[in-house]
């Protein structure tokens, strides 16, 4: 039973675009708008290469933004700063949510490759905010990206969780690998299921699994 693999967790920790809130909400449309724009205004690149860049990188480096930084020595606050100013109004509040968040045991932690700033608007859209103990951004790892394990590790020294029991929900399965090696109990919110060694549990209703750990 999954109740039973997380009977030790103390910890819960939540990435944040298309983990809290689903990918049909499509958010992350706006900011590969405004990232292509970023790169096109900024490396004098046709759109159409600002779009390859922008792919690439991200495949490459775990975020669009470490690449631009180890290939191009972008400035990342002005880009997080430009690339999040986006509409939040396709996101909808999810009182269950809120409720099978608020009754997990210990404490409740966002880490996500975006920044604190901008998490906290997708919390506040989802009406999740006030329920996470703490919100990390890529700005608490020295904008180092997920999957990068150094980027766990700054983030999860300042927060001083045990990893041991620790659970880690994501969308991305690249970015469970490093909390996977650390230790922690690993589920992956998608629509499809990835198998891989370093997962130990899928989901494409993350309200609903974590309603049944109660």
């Amino acid at each position: 039973m999954p109740k039973d693999s997380f009977s030790h967790v103390t910890t819960w920790v939540f990435d944040l675009d298309n983990t809290l809130y689903p990918p049909r909400v499509r958010l992350f449309d706006q900011i590969e708008v405004k990232m292509t724009n970023y790169i096109t205004a900024t490396l004098g690149v046709t759109e159409r290469e600002a779009q390859r860049l922008r792919a690439s990188y991200w495949q490459t480096y775990g975020t669009t933004l470490a690449g631009l930084m180890r290939e191009h020595d972008v400035d990342p606050v002005p880009f997080l700063r430009d690339v999040h100013d986006i509409s939040f109004d396709a996101l909808e509040t999810d009182a269950d949510l809120r409720s099978h968040i608020a009754g997990l045991p210990g404490r409740r932690v966002v880490y996500t490759n975006g920044t604190a700033p901008y998490a906290e608007n997708v919390l506040a859209g989802r009406g999740l905010s006030g329920l996470f103990d703490a919100v990390y951004g890529v700005e608490h790892a020295g904008y180092l990206p997920k999957p990068d394990p150094a980027a766990f590790a700054k983030v999860f020294a300042q927060d001083g969780l045990d990893t041991a029991r620790a659970a880690m929900f994501e969308d991305d399965p690249r970015n469970l690998k490093a909390p996977h090696d650390l230790g922690m109990r690993t589920v992956h919110v998608a629509p499809a299921k990835f198998d891989a060694a370093h997962i130990h549990h899928h989901t494409d209703d993350l309200s609903g699994f974590l309603g049944r750990l109660h």
